[in-house]
């Protein structure tokens, strides 16, 4: 592939592992209204969106979640750390399951650690997941610039002016293939917690 292409994806990258992620201190440690809530995930979140226009989290949404059981009423209008915990989940997770499926990953979850006795709180858990994300980035990053190597070298027969367009669409395919044999393994692993409870 052309120096530009290459380029390209070193950029994307970069901007990917360079992406800011919220750290688990900057929850804030007290209850928000619903407008501070939308408008703290979209000040924290804004980097992860495809569009400028995109909205990251709406009263709509937040609504729905609630009423879907993915989310915990608020307490007198008011969402907690676990709540803002949770609705991060739900962002990240919402891209590519259905929300029956990620209120089967999170209803045990929220069972044992959300507002309970239990000494492991959603704000540990939060807390691990995310050091194990940030250190699991470099790790994807490396991935992503192995599998675009052997992108680049397939359709070396074709004619010049077919073979970058033809390889970028290697690289799609290629990338594509991971997430839906990772999402599989995701809806086994759901389809085996649903039947152990």
């Amino acid at each position: 592939m052309n120096q530009n292409t290459t380029k390209l994806l070193t950029d994307i990258l970069r901007k990917i592992s360079n992406t800011h992620h919220i750290r688990p201190g900057e929850i804030p440690d007290i209850d928000l209204y619903m407008d501070q809530v939308t408008t703290f995930m979209d000040e924290h979140l804004k980097g992860t969106r495809r569009y400028e226009e995109d909205k990251i989290l709406t009263k709509t949404m937040i609504n729905n979640y609630t009423k879907k059981k993915l989310l915990p009423h608020p307490t007198k209008k008011r969402y907690t750390k676990e709540h803002l915990l949770l609705l991060i989940y739900i962002y990240y997770f919402k891209d590519f399951l259905s929300l029956t499926d990620i209120r089967a990953i999170l209803d045990p979850i929220m069972e044992k650690f959300f507002q309970t006795e239990n000494p492991i709180s959603i704000e540990d858990i939060y807390a691990e997941t995310y050091e194990l994300s940030e250190d699991w980035i470099s790790t994807v990053c490396h991935d992503i610039m192995e599998t675009w190597h052997t992108a680049s070298n397939s359709f070396a027969d074709c004619p010049k002016e077919d073979q970058e367009s033809l390889q970028i669409f290697s690289f799609i395919c290629m990338l594509s293939f991971d997430i839906y044999l990772k999402k599989q393994v995701i809806e086994r692993l759901i389809d085996s917690i649903e039947k152990t409870e």
